[in-house]
C-alpha cells in the first residue's frame, strides 16, 4: 500500500477574531497549506471539513464545508462534513489518510475551523453541553463528579462565574489522580507554566505571556484543583493539510524533503469501563495500536502534541502514551522531561492552554505544529533533531472517558 504524506501546512493564530468570519479563517489556513505544499485548488480531489460551532451559533447547520471551500474553488469534488466534537479536524484528516490509502484520490486536503468566540457569554459556553448525551445530563455529571468524591474541595476553589463543562470534567479526572496516586496542584501548575514558556516562541499563540508556577497557582480559580491558566482558552482559527500518496508526490512533481509521512493514524471510541480502570483508557488502547502499526515505541518520540484542555489532560496522556508510568505524570512534568531540551518534549506550540482551542481546528493546529517540527523550521521552540512526533486529540465525553480519540505518528522523510 503507498504511503501517505503531508506535503503542505496551514494555520491561522489561534485567538479572538472579531472581525473574521469562520470563511475567512477556513480561506486563510487553506491558501497557506497550498502556498506551503507548492499546488492549486484544482490539484485536490477530496476535502474534508470539519467544523463543531457554526450551526450552534451562526445557524449553518448543513453543508458548511461546501460553502467555505467552493468559493476558494474547491468545485466538483467530493467535500465531505466531519464533526466529532475536540477531535474533529484530527477527524478529517484520519479520513483523508484512509481515503488516500484507499485509492480513491491522490491528493487530498483536510480541514478545521471553528470560531468559538461570541460577546454572548451563555452562547460561548453553550456548545459544550452537546459534546455528550443531551438526553442526561444530569447523569453524565454525576458519573464524572464520583471519581473524585473523596477529595475536599477547599472554600473559594471553585468559580461563580460560569465556567465550560468540561473544566468538571478534567477537575474530576484530577481529583481522581489526587486520591488514587498523590498527584498535587503545584504538578498541574508546572505544567501550565512549562506550556506558556514555550508558547512566547509561538507567534501563533493566544497567550505568550509567561507565567511562574506560584502565579499560575495563584491565578483566578476555575475548579479545584484547576486555576485560570491550566484551562484552555475560547478561541477562534483554522489550519487545513494538503495530503498525498505517492501517485500524488509524482503528479505534483514534488521531492520528499519537506514531507512529513504518516507512520500511523488511529481512532477509538470510548468503552463502558470503570473509572479507576486506567490500564483501558482509550488513549492508551489507541497508542498502542498506532505504536504497532509504526513499528515503534514511545522511546522512539522525539516530540509529541497532547490535547490539554486543561493541564490534567496533558498529565494523564503523558502516561498513557508510555511516556512514564500510570500515576507518575506530575513526577514527570516537574523533572523536567517534558520541557523544551527534555527527553520527550509536550507541546512545544504552547498545547491548548496556551496556544488556544477553537475545537474544530485543534487537532489540525496540533499537526502544523509537528510537520513544522519535523522540518526543522521552529525557530526558538524547535526540537533539536526532531525525525519522529506523536500526537493525541479527544473530544466529547461518554462514561467516565472522552467519547473519541486519534493517536498520529508522524515520521521525517528522506530527501528525494
Amino acid at each position: 500500500m503507498q504511503k501517505i504524506y503531508i506535503v503542505g501546512v496551514g494555520m491561522t493564530p489561534f485567538t479572538r477574531h472579531p472581525d473574521l468570519s469562520v470563511k475567512q479563517l477556513t480561506q486563510d489556513a487553506v491558501v497557506a497549506a497550498l502556498a506551503d505544499a507548492g499546488c492549486h485548488a484544482a490539484d485536490v480531489r477530496a476535502a474534508f471539513y470539519g467544523n463543531c460551532a457554526q450551526g450552534y451559533i451562526e445557524g449553518q447547520h448543513l453543508v458548511r464545508g461546501q460553502v467555505a471551500l467552493l468559493p476558494l474553488g474547491f468545485q466538483g469534488i467530493p467535500v465531505i462534513n466531519v464533526e466529532n466534537a475536540c477531535a474533529t479536524a484530527s477527524t478529517a484528516l484520519h479520513m483523508a489518510y484512509h481515503y488516500l490509502r484507499s485509492g480513491a484520490c491522490d491528493v487530498a486536503m483536510a480541514v478545521g475551523s471553528d470560531k468559538m468566540y461570541t460577546t454572548d457569554k451563555a452562547l460561548r459556553f453553550g456548545i459544550f453541553d452537546s459534546a455528550w448525551d443531551v438526553q442526561t445530563p444530569e447523569q453524565n455529571h454525576r458519573t464524572i463528579l464520583e471519581l473524585g468524591r473523596d477529595v475536599a474541595i477547599p472554600q473559594g476553589s471553585v468559580s461563580a462565574s460560569q465556567y465550560s463543562p468540561f473544566m468538571d470534567v478534567y477537575a474530576s479526572w484530577a481529583r481522581l489522580y489526587i486520591k488514587k496516586f498523590g498527584i498535587t496542584q503545584r504538578q498541574l501548575a508546572v505544567i501550565a507554566a512549562k506550556n506558556r514558556r514555550h508558547a512566547q516562541f509561538n507567534e501563533r499563540a493566544q497567550f505568550r505571556q509567561v507565567l511562574s508556577v506560584d502565579e499560575v497557582l495563584h491565578a483566578p480559580p476555575i475548579t479545584y484543583p484547576l486555576t485560570l491558566p491550566m484551562c484552555s482558552p475560547i478561541s477562534d482559527g483554522a489550519a487545513a493539510a494538503i495530503l498525498c500518496n505517492e501517485d500524488g508526490l509524482r503528479r505534483l512533481r514534488l521531492g520528499t524533503g519537506r514531507a512529513v509521512e504518516i507512520l500511523a493514524s488511529v481512532m477509538r471510541t470510548a468503552t463502558a469501563r470503570k473509572g479507576d480502570d486506567l490500564a483501558h483508557h482509550l488513549t492508551r488502547l489507541a497508542a498502542s495500536e498506532a505504536y504497532e502499526i509504526a513499528g515503534l515505541g514511545p522511546d522512539d518520540m522525539d516530540v509529541c502534541e497532547v490535547h490539554d484542555a486543561t493541564a490534567m489532560g496533558e498529565l494523564m496522556q503523558s502516561e498513557n502514551l508510555g511516556f512514564c508510568a500510570p500515576g507518575d505524570g506530575g513526577l514527570f512534568a516537574e523533572s523536567g522531561a517534558t520541557e523544551l531540551g527534555g527527553a520527550i518534549p509536550i507541546n512545544p506550540s504552547g498545547g491548548l492552554e496556551a496556544k488556544g482551542h477553537p475545537i474544530g481546528a485543534t487537532g489540525l493546529g496540533q499537526v502544523f505544529e509537528l510537520v513544522s517540527q519535523l522540518r526543522g523550521e521552529c525557530g526558538p521552540r524547535q526540537v533539536s533533531g526532531a525525525r519522529l512526533a506523536i500526537q493525541e486529540n479527544g473530544g466529547g465525553i461518554w462514561g467516565v472517558e472522552e467519547s473519541v480519540a486519534h493517536i498520529g505518528i508522524y515520521g521525517r522523510s528522506s530527501p528525494s
